[in-house]
């Protein structure tokens, strides 16, 4: 599926918190064994469909798939155990997580492979009843951005995981053509990201230490700009990403080479923003703050009351009606109840470089008033 990119700016405060919040999230164990608690039942759910569902029924499903579902599930466990100990290795290229990964994306996209809704691979129509009930099972067992984690090959065609902030906060990313994946629910109050460390590394290099890294550019001041000092300096060059111990810290998305239509992928520095030691000594913490539930329009105030309601980028909207994002001059945007509240895009103060905003919007006027 095709997106276009939305710029998200990653010296804006709001954005560096959700995307370090998140890349938390997706390499908790919480979350990792949500994942292998869903595939469990799929697994027993596919098995019974092979056994009890009639031979000559067209939906039937395909017991070879069975090997692959079960070994995911087995991979599933060996990665909690791993984890669940504090050893990351797991995201490693062939290990439990990242082989997890690849098998279960094969069995979704081999699901069901009756020529009037498969080709190539691939889902062409919606499946009947039955099937999709069983693919809903599947689908329950996936996250959007649960390749963060992943080790990216240091081979010439693969950049960072989280190429841009768009990656993890845009709504659109978790949209496909047949379903959707539930978009993350943040918590009222996100902390701050902690100050950055002065473990620097360069792509290409091992990563010393598991956790939460920044790309960035640095550049140590001239005499007369020509003889270097050695103070640095250290900007930010595009979006956190969550690093392995011992793998090679990759490169990122450079400039668009017209004459090849792809992007340059280039080399650049990597600070350490946070050490992940979670899990090392064995304890499992309290993880319920990454499975909010969103708050249902049902649970607000009614329309006659809402006027002043004010609501966050991310919410689900509870009043039809016209929306002002607080503190940006951009016009009132009209959303119905039950959406996902909007983000904005506004001019960045200083550069005037037009971003995408996480904002507060407060309900100005009903649907239908004039």
């Amino acid at each position: 599926m095709g997106y276009v990119t939305k710029e998200y700016d990653m010296l804006d405060s709001e954005t560096r918190r959700r995307v370090f919040w998140l890349l938390k999230r997706l390499t908790s164990y919480s979350l990792w064994a949500k994942k292998r608690d869903a595939w469990e039942v799929f697994a027993r759910a596919h098995e019974n469909a092979v056994r009890t569902w009639p031979k000559s029924d067209p939906e039937r499903m395909d017991a070879d798939l069975l090997p692959r579902i079960f070994e995911t599930q087995s991979l599933y466990n060996k990665g909690l155990e791993e984890l669940g100990k504090g050893h990351r290795f797991v995201w490693r290229t062939g290990e439990p997580f990242a082989a997890a990964l690849v098998i279960s994306g094969t069995v979704r996209n081999f699901l069901y492979t009756h020529p009037d809704y498969w080709e190539r691979g691939a889902q062409t129509a919606p499946y009947p009843d039955k099937v999709e009930a069983l693919n809903r099972l599947l689908l329950a067992s996936k996250y959007g951005g649960e390749y963060s984690p992943v080790e990216v090959p240091f081979v010439p065609h693969m950049s960072a995981r989280c190429e841009s902030a768009a990656a993890l906060l845009d709504p659109e990313r978790y949209r496909y053509r047949f379903y959707q994946l539930s978009y993350p629910v943040f918590p009222a109050e996100l902390p701050e990201v902690p100050a950055a460390t002065d473990l620097i590394i360069s792509s290409g290099q091992r990563v010393p230490v598991d956790g939460i890294w920044e790309p960035v550019t640095v550049e140590r001041e001239k005499v007369f700009g020509l003889v270097p000092l050695g103070v640095k300096s250290v900007e930010n060059n595009g979006c956190f990403n969550y690093l392995v111990k011992e793998t090679k810290a990759p490169n990122v998305d450079g400039q668009w080479n017209e004459a090849e239509s792809r992007r340059e992928l280039v080399g650049t520095h990597w600070r350490l923003v946070w050490e992940d030691t979670r899990y090392k000594d064995g304890v499992i913490p309290d993880e319920s703050e990454y499975f909010l539930e969103p708050k249902r329009s049902e649970e607000v105030v009614p329309p006659e009351l809402a006027i002043g309601v004010e609501v966050r980028t991310g919410d689900i909207c509870p009043v039809s009606g016209a929306w002002e994002a607080k503190g940006f001059e951009v016009k009132p945007v009209e959303v119905a109840k039950g959406q996902v509240m909007p983000d904005v895009l506004a001019p960045s103060p200083g550069s005037g470089e037009r971003r995408v905003h996480w904002v507060t919007w407060r309900l100005v006027k009903l649907a239908g008033e004039p």
